[in-house]
């Protein structure tokens, strides 16, 4: 009995004849194009494309996480932080009325902060302080509205009045600190 095994076979593969490469070219090719393309985000320094969640950074799995099994910790973010990303959010994936979300993947203004929530950013408390804050908004604007979700779905209200509201209710959240 031999004390050492023989080497094993090196196989001689070329991908350029093997007809692989083509294959997997072809394969790709075949694929669909993706639905969404990056949309613009408009920063003080001019348009770049950038993803809704530029500027923050990704939550981070750690090891005691992957150990538990357990979803990364939330990125800590301020109520006007959240607010923002949820403005940023509807911008990206659309704006809906009548649903939280459709299969098209647009949502509307309570569908998008639970977005910006499950994508790791801030927790409950942020999404409640941040509706708060909506309201505060629409009260002052004179809308006799019960909920932001009220005014989302009114015929009336736009797209742009979501963002606009939103913008406002950022900004009175920063000035309070928030």
């Amino acid at each position: 009995m031999p004390l050492l095994a023989p080497a094993p076979q090196r196989f001689l593969l070329d991908p350029g004849e093997s007809g692989l490469i083509a294959e997997i070219e072809a394969y790709l090719a075949s694929l669909p194009v993706p639905a969404r393309t990056a949309v613009p985000y408009v920063c003080v320094h001019g348009s770049v494309l950038q993803p809704w969640n530029a500027g923050h950074p990704l939550p981070r799995t750690t090891l005691l996480d992957r150990v538990v099994r357990r979803p990364p910790r939330p990125v800590p973010v301020s109520v006007a932080d959240h607010l923002r990303l949820t403005s940023r959010y509807i911008t990206c994936h659309g704006w809906l009325q009548g649903g939280m979300w459709d299969g098209a993947g647009r949502v509307c203004l309570l569908g998008a902060q639970a977005a910006v929530l499950a994508h790791g950013y801030g927790a409950p408390e942020h999404a409640r302080r941040g509706r708060v804050q909506l309201m505060e908004v629409l009260r002052a604007a004179g809308h006799p509205v019960v909920s932001p979700d009220e005014y989302n779905d009114a015929p009336t209200t736009r797209q742009a009045d979501v963002h606009r509201l939103l913008d406002r209710a950022a900004t009175r959240a920063a000035g309070l600190g928030i």
